[in-house]
């Protein structure tokens, strides 16, 4: 059995404009996010070397530890967003696919 599906009027459906809009506005805001908070070590280190180097726990520095925080904050952005997918934009898809399926 082959499925076709009528990419164009999905496309045209202004649930999916909305749902397009929506999730390009939010991927963009945590891509903006994500970008100042990755080039604020380099920035952070080049430009305020003594604070990077202030010891904050035995061997470890400021700049350790946020380096480390990178990675937290990679994780965070990762779970903003599944929580986001999970709970808005995965029920406007699935309005739009149910629809999608009694037209065919």
């Amino acid at each position: 059995m082959t499925i076709t599906v009528n990419w164009a009027a999905i496309d045209k459906d202004p649930r999916f404009q909305a749902l397009h809009k929506r999730k390009t506005t939010f991927l963009w805001g945590l891509m903006i996010f994500s970008l100042i908070y990755y080039f604020l070590l380099p920035i952070g280190a080049a430009y305020f070397p003594e604070l990077f180097k202030t010891k904050v726990w035995g061997a470890m520095n400021f700049g350790i530890l946020f380096a480390l925080s990178e990675f937290v904050v990679a994780w965070a952005v990762a779970f903003i967003y599944t929580h986001r997918a999970n709970r808005e934009f995965d029920a406007m898809v699935a309005d739009i696919v149910r629809d999608a399926e009694l037209i065919r």
